[in-house]
């Protein structure tokens, strides 16, 4: 299989870059395995399968066999753990077939899940929430850092960190991201997707009722990503800064002053390049006729 450039050492350390299986077979390279023999990968990290795509692959092994073995590794009682191929042996299965093609690699714990995420992200078959959740296992349970799982996916350190937080999302959000939303009419060519870009956006509103309620705004309105981003800053993800007031200029400030002192009330002068406008304060009706008393001179 090829592989894609930054995908660290992948399947490409498990099978010959120049794989023949006749070849490999003559030196014990591919052997043939009884389907029941074969364990699911507990460190799988994609756990949906499309139907059709199943059914179709299922077709296809009926009639051209597999073409690319399964890679295993030896388990107890005479059985192996899958690594890799986790569809074909689902396919296999559905095509009635007794035995599958597998070259059988010794593995670690760790190299199980950094194989069979490669394997699934050269293929593109993982759901975001799939690939964050493997990420989750390689940083939590193996001590891996963001910069080196990104060197195994061939990903940058903040596409990982984006997708790990992801997983901070309510389970309403997350069933809608792995179904895509639910578009008005579905027969549509261009019907809408709820994306990890919308998911992500959802992500800057601090509480679960907040990403619930845009939630079903965005669903609705069949919002852009774009859109929903402005929809999170209206629900109160992110607050406006408030302009910094400029000093007060002096000049003004004691021209205020001199017209409380001889007014007997607040005053409040506003001055600009073409005039202004002063404001006098009065707190009761008694202050009011003192003050036009002064003005009018009464």
């Amino acid at each position: 299989m090829p592989q894609k450039k930054g995908l660290g050492r992948g399947l490409d350390a498990l099978i010959p870059g120049d794989f023949q299986p006749e070849a490999l077979a003559g030196r014990g390279g591919v052997k043939q395995v009884g389907v029941g023999q074969i364990v699911p990968n507990p460190r799988q990290p994609r756990v949906v399968f499309d139907a059709a795509e199943l059914a179709e692959l299922a077709a296809s092994i009926r009639e051209h066999g597999i073409l690319q073995p399964l890679i295993v590794s030896p388990a107890s009682n005479g059985r192996f753990t899958l690594i890799a191929g986790e569809r074909r042996l689902q396919a296999a299965r559905q095509a009635g077939l007794k035995e599958v093609p597998v070259i059988e690699r010794e593995t670690s714990d760790l190299e199980r899940l950094q194989l069979a995420l490669i394997e699934n992200i050269q293929r593109a078959d993982l759901n975001p929430l799939e690939e964050a959740e493997a990420y989750r296992q390689l940083n939590d349970e193996f001590g891996l850092s963001h910069e080196a799982i990104a060197a195994q996916v061939g990903k940058s350190r903040v596409a990982v960190t984006n997708t790990l937080r992801l997983l901070n999302l309510t389970e309403k959000v997350k069933q809608a991201l792995i179904k895509g939303g639910h578009p008005k009419d579905e027969s549509a060519d261009h019907a809408f997707q709820f994306s990890a870009g919308h998911a992500r956006a959802l992500l800057g509103l601090s509480t679960p009722e907040a990403q619930n309620a845009a939630l079903d705004t965005v669903l609705g309105r069949e919002l852009t990503v774009r859109e929903t981003e402005e929809l999170v800053r209206k629900f109160g993800g992110e607050k406006p800064e408030k302009p910094v007031k400029a000093a007060p200029d002096p000049g003004i400030a004691d021209l205020e002053e001199r017209l409380r002192a001889n007014l007997g009330t607040k005053a409040t002068l506003r001055h600009g390049r073409k005039g202004g406008t002063i404001t006098l304060h009065y707190y009761s009706d008694e202050e009011l006729e003192s003050l036009l008393g002064r003005l009018l001179d009464e």
